[in-house]
């Protein structure tokens, strides 16, 4: 399945950065790590695109970065396989190809921070919910995208997700 996404005028560098997106059944505040998983329905492939000229002048200004990260079609997600399908990956090859050239690769046993981690600590700072969506963590690799650019990513035993990268919208 394929996905369009515009590039945004007030953009002159947006980037691409595939992750392991987590998708939750349940929630809550103060979640312990050993019951993290429990929340979690499912897995997908993600990409976090990010207004990178407009994240660090935000930065610069030590103002909070969401200019440069949540805009429309900001994060573009493949489809969700469940738990009960695949488990709970903790290693595999992580992807991105931009126009057939490989950019990003990795393997998820490489994330500082794992998927329970990152539950539990999030759910210290806000309340966790059904239907909530965490984008985990990139590979290094990440560079600049352009209208016309083909984005290919996979995580093995995740799935795949392809976005073309399009003039920015009307």
């Amino acid at each position: 399945m394929g996905h369009t996404c515009p590039t945004h005028p007030l953009t002159k560098d947006m980037h691409h950065e595939v992750e392991l997106v987590v998708a939750l059944k349940s929630g809550g505040r103060n979640i312990p790590l050993q019951r993290a998983l429990d929340c979690v329905y499912g897995y997908g492939v993600g990409i976090d695109l990010t207004r990178r000229d407009l994240q660090i002048a935000s930065r610069d200004m030590k103002r909070p970065w969401e200019i440069g990260k949540a805009f429309d079609a900001s994060a573009p997600c493949g489809a969700l396989q469940p738990t009960s399908n695949i488990g709970h990956p903790n290693k595999g090859r992580i992807a991105l190809k931009a126009n057939g050239k490989l950019r990003q690769e990795g393997d998820l046993a490489q994330m500082i921070w794992k998927v329970p981690e990152v539950i539990a600590k999030l759910s210290e700072m806000v309340e966790l919910a059904a239907g909530d969506v965490i984008m985990t963590g990139t590979p290094s690799g990440v560079a600049a995208t352009v209208a016309g650019d083909k984005l290919e990513c996979e995580i093995e035993g995740v799935g795949h997700l392809t976005v073309t990268i399009a003039p920015p919208a009307a």
